[in-house]
């Protein structure tokens, strides 16, 4: 059985169709798109229907943590993502099962909500506190296949590989949470692969966690055996986040980390270089040419004190990127695009960056560009197979409500950049995965029991204080 929709307004590559009309088969893929109504009932959605984002870079468990490391002490008065990490190493000591489940629902549920209908989970904390391994040696990556399916959400599951706590350094005790050996690895993807029947929107692929977490070898030797399982998998990695990580990096392998990826494992467009905050114009050059997508999390990396990314020189450049919200200090789409965008305006000091006039004198609209291109960045680094709505895809619509204030007054030409720039208020009112309503006039059917059980999760963590 099939569904057509009557959407008020509809995205296209090139524009809109107002109205447009959505004719989605009962597999849950598009069967047409058309500015010409059909024969037979619609469905009439009012609003802006767009495509849905994929998140492109998650860490679930930090959901938790967001809020509670905002402080200086005589200890730690020079803070940045190094100490920060070791108040995250207290909370993952903490984490059982059950908890990861609640907080990844959540946090699954809070992307929905603001029109992402996929995520790519950057997963590393496979075992129990010290290293030993669950009976279930995927226990945590089935709750996070849990936490997806509940909530509808799209997951493309990253196991990570994570070795050593840094260039020829051992672990530390709670680093043993999230080591394997390349064989444990490789077939912990194997598992995982066979999870399909979990959930339908399940795809998984590979994550290094970075270049001082994994040898040469271990790298090399991973990415042969991933290769080897699945040809076309996505293939994820921190990179440059940080000077630091630049400096030790150069300093153990004789590269920067871009640079000696692109030398030594040579990279493509099934590669996501996370965050790549600091790269130089031979690393982007590089980068861009090989069709790599940068892994932008302009929150997180603010919080982090980070640095910028180069945006005009990638984006200039032809490169791809898409955005994650990493640690979830917020998972609003439009914030994230828009303290993209504006963070480079104030070190610019001028508008709208990311935007270029064209030779045919057309304007071009800043919130309508930062959106189409993270719409192709974060599709190409999942491989969910939404992305765009247009025959073949998933069907992953998000309604957008024109009466929200924030779209109020505005037609198809500004919506976006109403949406990404003008406001504050939330317009998401309707949410599409494969077909399937998981959001409808602001609800999903879970929400209630989705929070009890994070409230839960909050309180055994904190030690009885919610």
């Amino acid at each position: 059985m099939t569904t057509t929709y009557e959407v008020e307004h509809l995205h296209q590559p090139d524009g809109w169709l107002s109205p447009g009309y959505l004719e989605v088969g009962d597999d849950g893929a598009i069967l047409s798109v058309s500015a010409t109504r059909p024969q037979g009932p619609v469905e009439r959605l009012a609003g802006y229907g767009v495509p849905g984002l994929s998140n492109l870079h998650s860490h679930a468990f930090q959901r938790a943590l967001a809020g509670r490391t905002e402080f200086v002490t005589a200890a730690r008065a020079e803070d940045n993502l190094w100490t920060w990490r070791k108040e995250m190493y207290r909370m993952v000591d903490r984490l059982t099962p059950e908890d990861y489940e609640a907080i990844a629902a959540l946090v699954y549920l809070e992307m929905l909500h603001f029109g992402m209908t996929a995520v790519c989970e950057f997963h590393y904390v496979h075992h129990r506190p010290g290293g030993t391994h669950y009976a279930n040696p995927a226990e945590m990556s089935d709750r996070l296949i849990a936490a997806a399916a509940r909530t509808g959400l799209g997951l493309t599951l990253l196991p990570v590989l994570y070795a050593h706590g840094g260039i020829g350094k051992p672990v530390e005790e709670t680093q043993k949470r999230f080591v394997h050996s390349v064989d444990e690895y490789l077939a912990l993807i194997e598992t995982l692969r066979g999870r399909r029947a979990a959930h339908p929107h399940l795809r998984v692929g590979l994550a290094l966690h970075s270049l001082r977490a994994v040898t040469p070898g271990e790298a090399r030797a991973a990415l042969a055996g991933m290769r080897a399982i699945d040809p076309e998998a996505r293939l994820h990695i921190h990179v440059s986040e940080t000077t630091h990580e630049v400096e030790e990096v150069q300093a153990g392998l004789g590269a920067r980390p871009a640079q000696w990826l692109l030398d030594n494992v040579g990279l493509g467009p099934e590669w996501c270089l996370v965050h790549a905050t600091h790269l130089d114009a031979s690393e982007i050059a590089g980068a861009v040419a090989s069709g790599a997508v940068a892994g932008l999390c302009p929150l997180t990396e603010a919080t982090m004190g980070d640095g910028f990314f180069p945006l005009v020189e990638w984006h200039g450049a032809g490169g791809a990127w898409g955005i994650g919200t990493d640690s979830h200090y917020s998972t609003s789409t439009a914030e994230e695009l828009r303290i993209l965008e504006c963070g480079k305006r104030l070190e610019l000091r001028r508008r709208n960056v990311i935007a270029r006039p064209q030779a045919d004198g057309h304007e071009v609209h800043s919130g309508r560009l930062l959106f189409d291109t993270a719409l192709a960045g974060g599709e190409q680094c999942s491989a969910q197979g939404g992305g765009a709505l247009a025959a073949g895809r998933r069907a992953d619509l998000v309604m957008l409500d024109a009466g929200s204030p924030v779209l109020l007054g505005h037609g198809p030409e500004t919506a976006l950049d109403a949406w990404v720039l003008g406001g504050t208020r939330n317009p998401v009112r309707d949410v599409m995965v494969g077909g399937r309503w998981v959001i409808r006039d602001g609800r999903h059917a879970e929400e209630e029991k989705i929070l009890d059980a994070y409230r839960a999760a909050m309180a055994r963590l904190q030690g009885g204080n919610s």
